[in-house]
């Protein structure tokens, strides 16, 4: 399970590092990266919700197969775009397989653990966390020396893991969902709203940053490859602090892991955009690792406020959450495209104070609980 998610998150990373030659080649603004960036989400993120339902209803060992080839094989076209339309159609058709294999497969990562359910939820979020992090030390140095028109080859060692990985795949019975939909939050909407908005204002700025990055760095004369180890390792920080966020959570409490970790997370970002060398790469790793500390928190944070309908309060808090955050980065690559792209990210890292200011408005005495149940985890996008 956790070679197949390495698979499906690190092609689900192909874009961004690639950015520094696909702009060139088809003319694109940075407002037009930020829309393509915006596609992609919606198809990864937003449809996760629509998938989740029907691998409650209908086949979700097919969903968890087919996922993985669709979002491969497509996503390795990327670099045989010849136009913006082109690309943004093999964007959309990857994320979709993307969406429609993480919300089967979560629910099988946490039936496969057994009487440990944690460990086994662990090492599949780790799995993506990884290939999400790595994929561009593989991406963009293949592009940059044998060129975009080559990119399908990469398609080969992905589609390898998972074939290694279909031969496995265990019968999937149907689960039971929660029934009560978004009728049953109604009592809850002030602190589900909350969250939400923490999540979609933690995400316009991690995917801002990760998405803009390789292309500031390449304009600073960096290579590619260069560029794309960089934004590697702030991406594997980023998923350090995930992996850390839960148990940190777990002793000292939900509410202040948040609010803290959006208020660590502030200054490093700030700063990072105007460094150069390691010290950019050290400093914007360091604020990777606070931002994203909070991923694994928020959603069983939400089921501790909110007890019912726990798979649409995960759809809504991750899938849905991050989706949403994808909208606004047209917006910033429009203002980057004005004021240049250090000034507009230094002042796009103040937005985790917004996101640190609604966590003070959340009640403190909610517990955050051990992993969820496998039906209420139907929904939940486990590596972003």
């Amino acid at each position: 399970m956790a070679s197949a998610h390495v698979m499906v998150d690190g092609y689900g990373n192909i874009y961004a590092p690639l950015l520094p030659l696909l702009i060139p080649k088809l003319g694109l603004s940075l407002a037009a990266a930020g829309t393509l960036t915006m596609c992609f989400q919606l198809a990864a993120s937003v449809a996760q919700i629509g998938f989740g339902r029907l691998a409650d209803r209908w086949r979700p060992r097919f969903l968890v197969m087919v996922g993985p080839i669709i979002s491969v094989s497509v996503l390795s076209f990327i670099g045989t775009a010849s136009s913006p339309v082109m690309l943004a159609a093999i964007l959309i058709a990857g994320g979709l397989g993307a969406a429609a294999f993480h919300p089967p497969a979560a629910a099988l990562a946490h039936r496969l653990g057994g009487d440990r359910p944690g460990l086994s939820m662990s090492v599949y979020i780790t799995g993506g966390t990884l290939g999400f992090s790595l994929g561009p030390l593989m991406f963009a140095p293949f592009a940059e020396r044998f060129g975009l028109a080559w990119t399908p080859l990469l398609a080969l060692p992905g589609l390898i893991v998972v074939g290694f990985f279909l031969t496995r795949v265990p019968p999937m019975p149907l689960h039971p969902s929660s029934s009560g939909g978004l009728s049953a939050l109604r009592p809850y909407v002030k602190h589900l709203g909350l969250l939400y908005a923490i999540v979609v204002l933690r995400t316009l700025t991690a995917i801002s940053f990760s998405t803009f990055v390789p292309v500031m760095l390449t304009r600073r004369g960096m290579s590619v490859s260069q560029a794309g180890t960089a934004v590697a390792l702030y991406l594997l920080a980023s998923g350090i602090g995930g992996f850390f966020g839960g148990p940190t959570a777990d002793r000292f409490g939900a509410k202040k892991v948040i609010a803290l970790s959006l208020v660590l997370a502030t200054p490093c970002l700030v700063v990072a955009p105007f460094l150069t060398g390691w010290a950019f790469v050290a400093v914007l790793a360091v604020g990777g690792f606070f931002l994203q500390s909070t991923l694994p928190v928020n959603v069983t944070f939400a089921q501790a406020l909110a007890p019912v309908s726990a798979a649409t309060v995960s759809s809504i808090m991750m899938g849905f959450g991050w989706g949403t955050g994808g909208l606004s980065v047209p917006f910033v690559g429009a203002i980057a495209d004005r004021v240049g792209i250090e000034a507009t990210l230094s002042g796009l890292a103040l937005v985790p104070i917004a996101a640190a200011a609604c966590a003070l408005a959340l009640p403190s005495h909610a517990k955050v609980e051990a992993p969820v149940r496998g039906a209420e985890l139907a929904v939940v996008e486990a590596d972003h």
